[in-house]
């Protein structure tokens, strides 16, 4: 066979794999938080029928002698730029710069340390679209866990600071106690819940009890944890908008820590739109159209030249 036709199958299914990189990122311009992703070509082996040698006293030097056999598939990278946050209101939330916020599939960790946060299997994500479940619990839009840091005293509302050595699934308190000594308080109920630009979520109780003396007290729920790595590109996806990391992955070096100073503050109620460029997309889907349909016609024009061939026979 023609190494001509080897190249040109080679191309076809390079060129394939671009054009279904570039699918996947046209129909996600409208995903919260979806990183679009860049794919890229290279060489694929070569077969040397001359090698390269060096000249002497007697004989001048010669160059290498390479048939190449096509194309393959060289990187699949995610471009991590931040997009355009989008107002949505309610309790929602945009990472202003980098990082991810953290969730997770139970309300407990098997390692709640945050020295290394890739030893627990968390679920990282763009998209802050937050609720409070009918357990008081914080979370996402397919009900996972968010997690973040609560203070060390929760009984303590004016002098409270946070706990950024322990990792929890941020709750809203379901009982009273922590905030009045009148025993007939007995269920704790929360109005106008909120996260500010530092991530701390707090919540104003409402006590409708005659003389309570905790009725309109602002409370904080905790803060919300942002992760950030030294390569977030490491990640890998796992679909749903979420990200995944192991001790395994090229991320780098992990942290979690609360928003504001060095790490990325919020913009709440928005959510982040997807970073997928629409003009680059179709442009790169025509290029590549065409590189399919040159390699297609190569493999004709071989399939022509192998025709004569069986002819020069008859």
């Amino acid at each position: 066979m023609l190494r001509a036709m080897d190249s040109a199958v080679a191309g076809l299914r390079a060129h394939q794999n671009k054009l279904d990189v570039i699918g996947h990122n046209i129909a996600n311009v409208n995903t919260f938080g979806f990183k679009s992703q860049v794919y890229s070509f290279q060489e694929a082996m070569y077969q040397t029928t001359n090698a390269s040698t060096k000249g002497t006293n007697n004989a001048g030097g010669t160059n290498a002698a390479q048939f190449g056999y096509g194309a393959l598939m060289g990187t699949i990278a995610t471009d991590m730029t931040a997009s355009t946050p989008t107002y949505v209101g309610g309790l929602n939330a945009s990472i202003n710069g980098d990082g991810f916020f953290m969730t997770y599939a139970t309300p407990t960790l098997p390692n709640d340390a945050v020295t290394d946060i890739k030893k627990v299997d968390f679920d990282y994500t763009r998209v802050g679209q937050f609720k409070l479940d009918s357990n008081g619990f914080l979370v996402d839009g397919n009900g996972r866990f968010v997690y973040g840091f609560r203070g060390t005293d929760p009984s303590d509302v004016t002098n409270n600071p946070i706990d950024t050595t322990k990792l929890v699934a941020l709750r809203a308190p379901d009982t009273a106690t922590s905030y009045s000594a009148d025993p007939s308080v007995a269920v704790l109920e929360l109005a106008n819940i909120q996260i500010n630009k530092l991530g701390e979520i707090t919540a104003t109780i409402k006590d409708t009890t005659a003389g309570s003396t905790i009725d309109g007290t602002v409370i904080s729920l905790g803060k919300l944890a942002i992760a950030t790595f030294q390569n977030p590109e490491g990640l890998t996806k796992k679909g749903q908008y979420y990200y995944g990391a192991t001790e395994s992955d090229n991320t780098g070096k992990s942290s979690a820590t609360i928003p504001g100073g060095t790490t990325s503050d919020l913009m709440t109620g928005y959510l982040e739109a997807s970073n997928v460029d629409l003009a680059t997309q179709f442009s790169d889907m025509i290029t590549t159209q065409r590189g399919f349909q040159a390699n297609s016609k190569l493999i004709t024009v071989s399939d022509e030249i192998l025709n004569e061939l069986v002819n020069m026979k008859r």
